[in-house]
């Protein structure tokens, strides 16, 4: 039997390799084309741009033959899963932030000095004092405690937590991504009596320049319905500060934030300190409900027809926002129309080779990822087909083909038994494959990947990579300080579509692979998501 389908692998991609020979990316770009379209805004959850998104995706599933795999309408199958949410947008011309010391009240400016989130849902009225705590983290693990000190002085109860993001040396790629996610810090708080928490970047590993990242502050934010699903419940206020201006909270401590910087750049431990200074927040908030969709469809496969390979990819972005040179439509061409199209382009390729399988195909492209991951974590929690036959996820989002694809980057490559198939498929196309380079971006759990982790899937995100000290290094990073999350990740950007190309034949080769492989993916044993296996 399992000859039988390996056999039967062979043929499409023999024809899926002549049909890539030519490099020729253009039927995925039609796509990115109408995605990243001015007509569709920014795809922004719960818009109309985002809504003839998601038609249009549903409307190419079904003209790749795929099953509906969304929730039944009025008795008939759907590719459609509708998702509501809760929004959150701050009026900030009514909200305020002062740090009152022994001097008197500092009033300060918003989007200057700090930004009031609205991930959390904050209290109308904060009033508390501050403590300097590390990283602000909890690991188990590792027996790291960066509240433990201060706890047994009462110095945290009731207090606004200040942290430096980031993680201690020690902990590895995966234990630094999880307990750096906003649900394990803030339990991490929670715990100790922390009422809220003030952010500071390390400037030495932004992604994007307080700048353009202020500029943005204003996005609607949402948060799912159904309050099971809010991870951050209770927490009074979320703030992200300025580094240029983290001083401002550290006066008369001793302290400097170059202190604290040069220490988490050297490896050394952070200190922890009392702040004597309070801070005072008044916020405005404008709240609504919208629905929006998530979009799923199965390429069925044989024998095995009721396991499911996840291939995913977020459709949404950021919308509209103000405009700056006269652009206002946040177009997320690579983000991420790119991955929404590369998941297009293996469905179509599926139907045109006739391509057998052993497992069925699951295509999810959901909506909230730029909310949180909040589509993915809705169907992966309400799955439409049982969440234990979901055997693997493979998650393309912005894979940045900006330059001849030679390295794939697999976030998650040590941690299943999907490294060993994303290897095998690299070694065949000449393709170098290394795990993730900078894990302190904690890229592995702030992608729709992370979802199907916590329900117990095996999973990988894949990217096109590059060496430390590269020219293509020094190309991606200047995307993102100057394109990501921005107007101009638009449809006039520069792209190598033959590395395009080459990566979505890659991306198919990996899906078949897995899906044809007579054992299910696994988790390694010594991998730390090991544990959320069900």
């Amino acid at each position: 039997m399992k000859a039988k389908f390996i056999a039967a692998a062979l043929v499409p991609l023999a024809l899926l390799a002549a049909d890539t020979a030519s490099d020729n990316a253009g039927r995925w770009w039609s796509y990115i084309e109408y995605l990243a379209s001015d007509a569709l805004e920014g795809r922004n959850t719960g818009s109309e741009g985002h809504r003839k998104a998601a038609e249009y995706v549903a409307g190419q599933f079904q003209a790749a033959g795929l099953t509906p795999a969304g929730e039944r309408v009025d008795g008939k199958p759907s590719f459609i899963q509708p998702v509501a949410f809760l929004t959150k947008q701050l009026d900030e011309g009514q909200s305020s932030l002062a740090l009152r010391t022994s001097i008197g009240i500092e009033p300060l400016k918003l989007g200057e000095d700090a930004i009031i989130g609205t991930r959390v849902d904050p209290a109308s009225t904060v009033d508390a004092e501050l403590v300097f705590v590390g990283y602000g983290l909890r690991i188990p693990e590792l027996k790291y405690d960066d509240f433990a000190g201060l706890q047994s002085t009462g110095d945290t109860r009731g207090r606004i937590a200040v942290y430096l993001a980031g993680a201690p040396p020690d902990a590895a790629g995966s234990l630094a991504s999880h307990y750096q996610t906003a649900a394990q810090r803030w339990a991490a708080m929670k715990n100790v009596g922390i009422i809220g928490g003030i952010s500071i970047a390390n400037p030495n590993h932004m992604d994007i320049p307080w700048e353009r990242s202020s500029a943005n502050r204003l996005q609607m934010t949402m948060q799912l319905v159904d309050p099971k699903m809010i991870e951050t419940q209770g927490e009074q206020i979320a703030i992200s500060w300025n580094p240029a201006h983290a001083d401002e909270l550290l006066a008369d401590t001793g302290h400097t934030f170059k202190e604290i910087v040069d220490a988490a750049e050297a490896g050394k431990p952070l200190p922890h300190f009392v702040i004597r200074s309070r801070l005072q927040a008044h916020t405005v908030v404008k709240r609504s409900q919208v629905t929006s969709q998530n979009i799923a469809a199965i390429y069925p496969g044989s024998g095995k027809a009721n396991e499911y390979v996840v291939m995913s990819a977020h459709v949404d972005h950021l919308g509209v926002g103000p405009a700056v040179n006269g652009d206002s439509i946040f177009n997320g061409a690579m983000d991420n129309a790119s991955g929404v199209a590369s998941m297009l382009e293996i469905a179509n390729r599926l139907h045109e080779t006739h391509a057998k399988t052993l497992r069925s195909i699951l295509f999810v492209a959901v909506t909230g990822e730029e909310k949180g991951l909040l589509g993915s974590k809705y169907f992966a929690m309400n799955p439409t087909v049982p969440v234990k036959n979901m055997v693997a996820d493979i998650n393309a989002d912005m894979f940045l083909p900006l330059y001849p694809f030679k390295i794939l980057t697999v976030y998650g490559l040590d941690e299943s038994t999907l490294g060993a198939d994303a290897k095998a498929v690299g070694a065949e196309m000449g393709v170098k494959v290394q795990p993730d380079p900078e894990p302190l971006r904690n890229v592995f759990t702030r992608s729709d990947q992370y979802s199907f982790i916590l329900e117990g899937v095996p999973s990988v995100m894949v990217d096109i990579g590059n060496e430390k000290g590269s020219k293509e290094e020094q190309i991606e990073k200047d995307w993102l300080a100057t394109r990501y999350h921005g107007r101009t990740d638009d449809l006039n950007q520069p792209i190598d579509k033959a590395a395009a190309a080459k990566f979505n034949d890659l991306l198919m080769r990996l899906v078949l692979r897995v899906a044809n492989e007579s054992k299910r993916p696994e988790w390694r044993k010594d991998s730390f998501f090991k544990r959320f296996t069900k």
